[in-house]
């Protein structure tokens, strides 16, 4: 079994983490994803995981909390780094190598993110865990992920979510919604499809990077995704 692509970014929201819990993280998720990564680290591919921190804290409306923006971005960009602890650690217990850089320094827990640092890492076929986003306020988890696919030099990035791929509209809302094989950039564009917000979008459209949509909780599918099965939306 051939993989397509020999180097990804793997894009998971924090959400993905909780399970059937409202808040947290839930192992077995962990401990499926960890399997699932293997599934493809054992073809050769080299990984890398961005993660969203939503399970944790999600940035609150100023006007309601009273928390500023820029401070509720960084309390986000913390809730991503206690997220790739938690799956390094799944990853280790399924006898994966990992790192974890953080673009906030904490000595004690991750590396610094070095873009040289963490293509070796990938070289040497160590799982990569980007946390703390940019670095920066006002930035997303998904503009993180483009922009560390770009950087690494990433083939694509595989966006893992609840559903299986772009639909025409929210398939758990409208059951009449049909789903897209294949979408151009400038279609979802035009056609108002929030793949991933506009900034995250635009990066990968500028950098001809593909975004495949798939749902991360069906077992195998990563597999599937990375040999090139048809699942999920292609965004190219």
């Amino acid at each position: 079994m051939l993989p397509k692509y020999k180097r990804i970014l793997l894009k998971l929201s924090g959400e993905s983490l909780m399970g059937d819990k409202n808040l947290g993280i839930d192992p077995d998720v962990i401990a499926r994803y960890a399997q699932d990564v293997k599934s493809i680290l054992d073809l050769g591919v080299q990984v890398a995981i961005v993660i969203g921190g939503g399970n944790i804290y999600r940035g609150m409306n100023e006007a309601t909390s009273g928390i500023e923006r820029a401070q509720g971005d960084y309390m986000g960009m913390l809730a991503t780094v206690i997220n790739g602890m938690a799956v390094q650690s799944g990853l280790e217990k399924a006898g994966i190598y990992t790192r974890l850089q953080s673009a906030i320094k904490m000595e004690q827990i991750a590396e610094p993110y070095i873009r040289r640092r963490a293509m070796r890492h990938l070289e040497k076929g160590r799982v990569v865990i980007f946390g703390a986003g940019t670095g920066n306020p006002y930035f997303t988890t998904d503009t993180a992920g483009s922009l560390r696919a770009i950087e690494i030099k990433a083939d694509v990035i595989l966006k893992g979510t609840r559903v299986n791929g772009i639909y025409t509209a929210d398939p758990e809302k409208d059951p009449t919604a049909t789903k897209y094989e294949t979408i151009s950039f400038a279609d979802c564009i035009q056609k108002n499809l929030k793949v991933m917000d506009m900034t995250a979008f635009t990066l990968c459209m500028e950098n001809n990077l593909p975004i495949v949509v798939f749902d991360m909780n069906t077992e195998g599918n990563l597999l599937k995704v990375v040999t090139g099965e048809k699942v999920g939306t292609l965004v190219s």
